[in-house]
């Protein structure tokens, strides 16, 4: 009998784990045009990031690239990282074949110099990580000083509810690993997530080097109530409990 292969570290993307590659056309469809995605998180992280026309940005976790399309639009010079080369392969289409795509694991050193991006952002990637603290002190290594980390991940609010209304006991102040089965595109793959509270987060950022600046809960974009009536029906204003957004300096 063959020897049992070794557990996979728990990086961002553990292949075993949060394989995208099998969901990747399927993924990227539903991301283009779903409500949190390209109504909410995607406009959010956009607007937090303001000006960055000539600035270098690492679009970490960058999937199929529409944030690092929205960024280039506004005159960024930006790199992309995956772990999934499926979901780069579908990056690749979007953007063309000069844009700077990598596969890169947020879990292992980063293939850049010190001080090389202006900014990073982190679009819901963090929260595959059960360990902020590496893949924070490589982010942190490759950010100029003064430099910007933008980060949107899960709400921990949001779990928690979830929980209670599925009549679990909550686990707030837990650092605890919750795995989801997605089909997309007719196929299915099962996500590892890592949910955690507040204060760990904040701890985690000031102890990786960052100034928090700014913390938000911001609104989704008006047209979309529009667009989605039957999900925003009854929503009397223009946010809800979805992702936790943060701008953090590099100290």
């Amino acid at each position: 009998m063959s020897a049992m292969p070794e557990k996979p570290p728990e990086t961002a993307f553990s292949p075993r784990l949060n394989d995208y590659d099998q969901i990747a056309e399927g993924y990227t469809a539903e991301n283009d045009t779903s409500l949190v995605n390209a109504y909410y998180e995607r406009p959010a992280m956009l607007d937090l990031a303001g000006d960055v026309a000539g600035r270098r940005v690492l679009d970490a976790g960058c999937g199929s690239g529409p944030l690092f399309a929205a960024l280039r639009d506004r005159g960024a010079i930006v790199t992309g990282i995956d772990a999934s080369a499926g979901m780069l392969e579908q990056a690749r289409r979007r953007l063309g074949a000069d844009a700077d795509l990598r596969v890169a694991d947020l879990g292992a050193p980063l293939p850049f110099p010190d001080d090389a991006f202006d900014d990073v952002v982190a679009s819901l990637v963090l929260h595959y990580l059960k360990d902020w603290g590496p893949a924070l002190a490589e982010l942190r290594r490759v950010l100029r000083p003064g430099g910007r980390l933008l980060v949107s991940v899960d709400h921990p609010f949001v779990i928690t509810l979830t929980q209670c209304m599925a009549g679990e006991k909550p686990q707030y102040f837990e650092i605890r690993n919750r795995v989801e089965e997605w089909t997309m595109g007719g196929q299915t793959a099962r996500l590892s997530f890592w949910d955690r509270p507040l204060h760990a987060m904040t701890e985690a950022f000031t102890a990786a080097g960052f100034r928090i600046g700014v913390i938000s809960e911001p609104p989704f974009v008006p047209e979309a109530r529009e667009l989605f009536p039957e999900e925003l029906r009854g929503r009397t204003g223009t946010r809800f409990l979805s992702f936790l957004f943060f701008v953090l300096e590099a100290a």
